[in-house]
């Protein structure tokens, strides 16, 4: 899951960020609205997290015309106001969530993560295939009833490859929801992480390559 963090504040901007990508996010930094506004453009995020006051504008106001353009990414306000109207006023533009500094990082990731799995279709709690089992809500991982130890960034593109079982999975769109910007789109990092997934998953073998697109999930041996 991709998201994109706005803040003019670069120490918290870094705190946020990391936080994020700490818990199996991929995160992209802006510091303010214009540049907000071109990546939203250029990408499709699970989850925005706004500062509210920023030195180009409030981002209040940037929302609400966001939504009146049709544009529907879940959006989380970040704020020193702390008054029901100032939240009420938050929601009645367009946001989603509304968090109230000095906050907790584990709860703004918690969050983050919430309107995440709100933006996509709704997924199952538990994916199974063949002997593998894939609990997102505990973020665990069965084999054979054996539980596998993955990593955040392993366990992000298994249960992406797994809401999509059976069909091939782009390179390209790995990248975009389990990498950030820093991502370089040809190198190999896709491929390294799945040598690691499938060493970890063992045999019978049940990710596969498909030959000039990507990767697929299946227990029937497809692709290459």
């Amino acid at each position: 899951m991709r998201v994109l963090v706005v803040e003019d504040d670069d120490n918290l901007r870094f705190a946020v960020a990391a936080a994020l990508r700490a818990d199996g996010l991929a995160v992209d930094e802006v510091a303010d609205l214009p540049a907000a506004d071109e990546a939203l453009f250029i990408t499709g995020y699970d989850c925005a997290v706004f500062d509210r006051m920023l030195p180009s504008g409030d981002s209040l106001d940037y929302v609400q015309d966001l939504r009146l353009t049709g544009r529907t990414v879940p959006v989380l306000f970040l704020t020193a106001r702390d008054q029901v109207e100032d939240r009420v006023a938050g929601f009645a533009a367009g946001g989603d969530d509304y968090l109230v500094k000095p906050f907790a990082l584990p709860e703004l990731t918690a969050r983050v993560r919430s309107l995440c799995r709100r933006a996509g279709t709704v997924r199952p709690p538990v994916h199974r295939l063949a002997d593998l089992e894939i609990d997102t809500a505990r973020r665990q991982v069965r084999r054979g009833g054996v539980l596998l130890i993955l990593t955040r960034k392993e366990f992000a593109v298994l249960e992406i490859l797994a809401a999509r079982a059976d069909h091939a999975v782009p390179r390209a769109e790995l990248i975009e929801k389990c990498w950030d910007e820093m991502a370089e789109p040809n190198s190999n990092v896709v491929d390294v992480l799945m040598s690691q997934l499938r060493r970890k998953l063992g045999d019978p073998p049940l990710i596969h390559t498909v030959r000039g697109v990507g990767y697929r999930l299946t227990s029937d041996g497809a692709g290459c």
